[in-house]
């Protein structure tokens, strides 16, 4: 099997960053007690930092190497969803109680990122597994769905030119198919329900 360069990268990015972005976390704690307490600046870098952080653990779950033999745990899950939603448009919902295939839940999450795109307003998902079926429920108001992207998820010969925002509609078909997973979709005016 040819070398996922891609995946290297976004590792490899991910990686590179979690450190420093994490010192700066840091930083931000020590001033805080060393100035006696935190003004409206020092919030401010806070909540980005753990924006940053939180966002750099969702990409490197979504675009990131996935073995065949890694596996996730609930929690690692739950905290990352749980950090990303805190003070965005999302709310997700992670009905999955055992330890799962990282391949199967970048897959996952690199649906919810699609779903992010087709969602402007935000919205609610829930994601869970039942008899080895991944079922991914995506409603909320003001839907943008863009039938051609979405199209090119289960028609290989649909070809798109990917901007960078749409990189998940690109990749996902491929990490589907390392996956060992195919991909079934409804799309309606206030809603999307994505099973694999």
């Amino acid at each position: 099997m040819p070398t996922d360069l891609a995946a290297l990268v976004g590792s490899r990015i991910c990686h590179d960053l979690i450190s420093p972005i994490g010192a700066i976390g840091n930083g931000v704690e020590l001033l805080a007690l060393t100035d006696g307490g935190a003004g409206a600046e020092m919030d401010l870098i806070s909540e980005s930092v753990q924006n940053a952080n939180a966002r750099i653990r969702f990409f490197r779950m979504a675009f990131g190497a996935a073995g065949a033999d890694q596996i996730v745990g609930p929690s690692e899950v739950q905290s990352i969803l749980a950090a990303v939603a805190q003070g965005g448009r999302f709310i997700y919902d992670w009905q999955i109680a055992e330890d799962q295939p990282r391949r199967d839940v970048r897959c996952a999450f690199l649906m919810l990122q699609c779903f992010e795109t087709a969602m402007p307003m935000g919205g609610n998902v829930h994601i869970d597994l039942s008899g080895g079926t991944w079922t991914l429920r995506a409603q909320g108001q003001r839907m943008k769905i863009d039938a051609a992207l979405w199209d090119s998820l289960t028609n290989r010969h649909h070809q798109v030119d990917h901007k960078a925002a749409q990189v998940q509609f690109a990749l996902l078909p491929d990490v589907l198919a390392e996956a060992g997973r195919a991909l079934r979709l409804d799309l309606h005016e206030d809603r999307i329900v994505a099973r694999f």
